[in-house]
């Protein structure tokens, strides 16, 4: 059985909770008096009841949903991997998790950060997402990867010429597209893995590390390994988006993004094509999801990475964010996107009410 772990809600959530015991206290206190009166102990005073508090007690809200978590275990065993789970509703902090704080390969989910450390550099003043930058021959993934800007630069001859793309073009093919190409020109224009890293480390996020190219890590199946996140800290890159996009603010500098270029980020991950069957599949059609994919190639039978991090909008406006990791399975690619799937859909049914 795959470990589970709680988490009672944001750091914001702590004053509410602080309130919600100190009702709590109120309460058991007056039902101590009342049953000490009705018992026919007249002499009963303050001083003779003793009030515990206890620090983790949870407010009613914030209980966790043990059946749930059951659930999500009980899915993640048809994986026969390493399955990693965490989700968040946004409007009550309430969380579920699987394994949230073990390393998963990130393989393309990579390319939110990515995107992010860019349009940062835009909200800087620092780049433009008019401004054109040129693809050397040399940047293209190789052939096997998905690439449509290499393929579309792919003489009749079969050698590549360099192309020319405005940077917002760019970023849609990354994240709309999953085109490895775009991402790693976008990484080399954020500043390589380093300047993408340190926009991560300037959110305060700890657990998600960027070290290679999709080039790089493609040519060597152990360096995927090395760009790694947790669940958690896949929730938190996601919840970071989502905070931006809700906050109207004219000082660009001082945000982790602004307003515009996070609806900019959301609209393209709510319109990618990819993974269809995973975050998506189960859900009611016509969800807004806005998501990223990641997906290893399969060696001996494992398929190291199999992944799908989103933002569920539910119908009555409230959102979760969720993130599922499938590792090193030896299932096979309908299974594990049902691993996936089920997992959006349970937290779906659990939540939606």
């Amino acid at each position: 059985m795959l470990s589970t772990h709680y988490q009672s809600g944001y750091s914001e959530r702590s004053s509410l909770t602080l309130s919600s015991m100190k009702v709590s206290t109120i309460l058991v206190f007056t039902a101590c008096i009342i049953f000490s009166m009705a018992c026919g102990d007249s002499s009963a005073t303050v001083s003779n009841v003793e009030v515990q508090t206890n620090a983790n007690i949870l407010a009613p809200s914030e209980i966790p949903d043990e059946r749930l978590a059951a659930e999500l275990n009980n899915i993640a065993d048809e994986a026969q991997g390493k399955v990693g789970i965490h989700a968040v509703l946004l409007e009550t902090g309430a969380t579920v998790s699987v394994n949230a704080d073990e390393r998963f390969a990130m393989q393309s989910v990579v390319k939110v950060p990515i995107s992010m450390a860019v349009l940062k550099q835009v909200d800087e003043g620092k780049l433009s997402l008019d401004q054109t930058i040129t693809i050397d021959k040399d940047e293209f993934i190789r052939r096997g990867m998905h690439s449509p800007i290499r393929d579309k630069a792919e003489h009749s001859e079969g050698y590549l010429l360099s192309s020319r793309h405005e940077l917002k073009d760019l970023i849609a093919f990354a994240v709309s597209e999953s085109d490895g190409t775009a991402a790693d020109v976008l990484q080399r224009v954020a500043g390589g893995a380093e300047g993408v890293q340190s926009y991560v480390d300037s959110l305060g996020i700890d657990s998600m590390k960027v070290r290679y190219t999709h080039k790089e890590f493609s040519n060597n199946s152990e360096r995927q390994f090395e760009n790694w996140a947790t669940p958690k800290g896949a929730v938190e890159l996601l919840s970071t988006i989502n905070e931006a996009s809700n906050k109207a603010t004219e000082n660009k500098v001082n945000q982790p993004l602004s307003k515009e270029n996070a609806d900019l980020l959301l609209k393209l991950m709510v319109e990618t094509w990819t993974g269809p069957n995973r975050l998506k599949g189960l859900l009611p059609e016509g969800t807004p999801v806005a998501h990223k994919t990641g997906t290893s190639g399969t060696v001996d039978g494992v398929t190291a990475a199999t992944n799908d991090v989103g933002i569920v909008t539910m119908p009555d406006g409230r959102k979760f964010i969720i993130a599922v990791f499938v590792g090193n399975s030896p299932a096979d690619e309908k299974t594990r996107e049902a691993v996936i799937a089920k997992s959006a859909k349970a937290v779906w049914d659990a939540w939606v009410k």
